[in-house]
């Protein structure tokens, strides 16, 4: 079984910016996809960005030329730095990673970003 462990939400005024940190675990097999998603109240989760583990990434629309996913590899961590926050980013942040021979996604406890305007 892999853990996610998120860190670094909270509560921040537009324009400012914030960095979420997502570190697994527990994993017996290459750590591949990681990324993150989140969820606003009333609406369903979406992708906020993906990154592969030779450092591919995948951005939302919504959130391109503001947020830059990353990782090292060596600490099984991802990161998700968001600048420029705006109230439409508030939601809950959930970390995803698969591993390699797994069919699994795994998810974190989910992070709170809320950004007042």
């Amino acid at each position: 079984q892999v853990q996610l462990v998120e860190s670094g939400g909270g509560l921040v005024q537009a324009g400012e910016s914030l960095r979420l940190s997502c570190a697994a675990s527990g994993n017996r097999f290459r750590i591949n996809g990681m990324g993150w998603y989140r969820q606003a109240p009333g609406k369903q989760r979406e992708l906020v960005a993906t990154i592969s583990s030779s450092g591919g990434t995948n951005y939302a629309d919504s959130v391109k030329g503001r947020f830059t996913i990353s990782r090292d590899n060596a600490k099984n961590t991802v990161y998700l730095q968001m600048n420029s926050l705006k109230p439409e980013d508030t939601a809950v942040y959930y970390c995803n990673a698969r591993q390699a021979l797994d069919p699994k996604d795994y998810w974190g406890q989910g992070a709170q970003v809320t950004v007042s305007s």
